[in-house]
């Protein structure tokens, strides 16, 4: 009888880049850096201006580097995208659609079923209250029990 190898299977995790913690070189936090930095307007500051904001309501939120060049937030599923246009800076928000938005800062995509966005263009004031708000709401439309149905990603 001939003897039976045993081979033990290992499933290893990939760990978000980004996510807390020193990213590596190509890291998406490194890569979001660098378009803000490669930007050097307004549309950059505003970038950046944002993305603390979304830092500062989930401090553990998860960024991604996505479609060629657009940022993604992610906790519990996709939180926002923050796309840059020459006129605008648009954050999209995965289903804004079941937000609440008391502070009425979705202005785009208002006909979509599951999509909102928020378009900042040069000059506009961004309520950072208001912003932090959503984006803390829609992390807990992620975390849902519907939320968490769908299969999202943390």
């Amino acid at each position: 009888m001939a003897a039976m190898s045993m081979k033990k299977t290992v499933t290893m995790k990939k760990a978000a880049s980004g996510a807390t913690g020193m990213p590596d070189a190509d890291g998406p936090s490194r890569r979001i850096d660098a378009r803000i930095e490669e930007l050097g307007d307004w549309r950059g500051e505003t970038l950046a201006t944002v993305r603390a904001l979304i830092r500062e309501a989930i401090p553990d939120v998860v960024e991604e580097w996505k479609w060629r060049g657009v940022p993604v937030w992610y906790r519990d599923g996709m939180i926002c995208t923050g796309e840059t246009y020459r006129s605008h800076v648009k954050l999209t928000f995965a289903k804004g659609a079941e937000l609440d938005d008391p502070s009425g800062l979705f202005n785009a995509g208002l006909e979509g079923r599951v999509r909102r966005a928020i378009d900042i263009h040069e000059g506009d004031a961004i309520d950072g209250d208001a912003l932090k708000a959503l984006v803390l709401a829609a992390a807990t439309a992620n975390a849902s029990p519907a939320g968490r149905r769908r299969g999202k990603r943390t």
